[in-house]
């Protein structure tokens, strides 16, 4: 299913998503804190097609699990064309089906995940759909980093 990569070169991942809001930074912020739990060196970023600013409720549902993303930056993909990444997570179509020629060499992975800003209803429906998608990714995010680091 993944790929596994040579253990003792630094390694740059990048998380791609549509706005670089939500599901890329919940992503981002579940794969540095597994990295941290388990000592594995590789540098982690996220970006969108476009930068939203990293939505509020992103922020407020993984402080809810002790995770903090709201020191994380919403950035366009345009401002990493200077890096070499070994690893791009697309966590939605769109993303996928736009990510740049550029980042084809590196090995890619795609998950889809329902956007939770999209959702409309009641405050409490919302808030259920951040912590579904939330959750989602973090049973996601540990298997796929073991599978970059544990042969």
């Amino acid at each position: 299913m993944y790929m596994n990569t040579i253990k003792d070169e630094k390694l740059n991942l990048l998380v791609l998503c549509t706005g670089n809001s939500c599901r890329s930074q919940i992503t981002e912020g579940f794969l540095r804190y597994f990295c941290n739990l388990n000592n594995w060196d590789i540098n982690i970023y996220s970006a969108g097609i476009n930068a939203e600013g990293v939505n509020p409720r992103a922020i407020e549902t993984m402080q809810e699990i002790g995770i903090d993303i709201s020191k994380h930056s919403s950035n366009k993909i345009e401002e990493f064309n200077h890096m070499k990444f070994s690893y791009v997570l697309t966590v939605c179509d769109h993303a996928n089906e736009s990510c740049p020629i550029y980042l084809k060499d590196a090995i890619h992975f795609h998950k889809n995940f329902k956007d939770p800003s999209k959702m409309n209803g009641h405050e409490n429906y919302i808030k259920d759909c951040f912590r579904n998608c939330r959750d989602e990714i973090e049973l996601f995010a540990l298997p796929y980093l073991k599978s970059i680091f544990i042969e």
